[in-house]
């Protein structure tokens, strides 16, 4: 009888051990992973100085609210344990210290502050673009603008479900002129460059995001919103995502840059030119011959 028992308490005993040795064994190995907990909880960084800022800033403001938590949890932890009740005696019933309550708002009104001093003092360095350290490309008077004035504009239309990048100035005048050219999806752009994003929408809101490069920006249909970034080294490929929900496909609206070198850029931007152009020219055709029997 006892050896049945023993032997049946054992067989629940072995899934119980196996799924904790498993459990054991993906913790430790999300542990030893770096790229594991890789902006875990803190935004993506490395793009884009404005994107190094805003993740200098979330640091700051994380490592104040985990001490803040730390100590108050800490205090009711304390506080549970210390004057809990007893058979021996009734717990001790504490109605108030103003002392102590003076002391915790001063302590949260001095933090507050800090925390808003410390915003004023960084949100300069994300809404202001630096100068560009890549030869000149062009010069417009957008907002938000370098020093110096130069910098590249792109146009970004929100439609559902895809991206369109139109590339120059002139593109905020008119983004469907004709020989300006654009893509769709993925936008190219020059390495070491300040790249000012024109954001608009043709139907309903969007919002532009690729977190390597900064914070999101809507774009809602009849207003023009802007926001900029700086990639540092050509080569790397950011992926982004739109962060308004649009409709059925939106899931499906992805967003990715591609950094290359100036001379690459320049090199892309007549392949493209002329992409479009023979394009435009194949459809022409296609339209007058259409037209010519009858079916236009």
């Amino acid at each position: 009888m006892r050896s049945d028992a023993s032997d049946a308490q054992r067989r629940r005993r072995t899934p119980l051990l196996l799924g904790a040795a498993l459990a054991s064994s993906v913790v430790v190995s999300l542990v030893l992973a770096p790229s594991a907990f890789a902006n875990f909880i803190t935004p993506k960084t490395g793009g884009s100085p404005n994107a190094d800022q805003i993740h200098s800033l979330y640091l700051i403001i994380l490592y104040v609210a985990a001490v803040v938590f730390v100590i108050v949890e800490g205090a009711l932890v304390y506080s549970v344990y210390r004057f809990r009740a007893k058979k021996v005696r009734t717990a001790a019933q504490i109605h108030g210290n103003t002392r102590l309550e003076i002391a915790w708002t001063i302590a949260a009104a001095i933090i507050l502050l800090v925390l808003t001093v410390v915003t004023f003092i960084k949100l300069p360095s994300i809404l202001n673009p630096p100068n560009s350290s890549a030869p000149f490309l062009e010069s417009s008077l957008t907002q938000p603008s370098p020093p110096n004035g130069k910098q590249l504009t792109i146009c970004v239309q929100g439609r559902q479900y895809i991206w369109r990048y139109v590339y120059g100035a002139d593109c905020q005048h008119d983004p469907f002129a004709a020989k300006l050219p654009y893509s769709y999806q993925e936008m190219v752009v020059p390495a070491g460059t300040v790249v000012v994003l024109s954001i608009t929408s043709i139907d309903v809101i969007h919002s532009w995001w690729v977190p390597s490069l900064g914070g999101k920006v809507d774009a809602v249909p009849g207003y023009t919103t802007y926001t900029w970034f700086k990639a540092p080294k050509p080569g790397a490929l950011f992926h982004g995502q739109c962060a308004q929900l649009c409709g059925r496909q939106h899931a499906f609206m992805t967003a990715l840059v591609q950094v290359v070198s100036p001379a690459e850029y320049q090199a892309w931007l007549q392949r493209q030119s002329k992409l479009i152009s023979t394009a435009n020219s194949q459809v022409t055709q296609l339209r007058s011959y259409l037209t010519a029997n009858g079916n236009l």
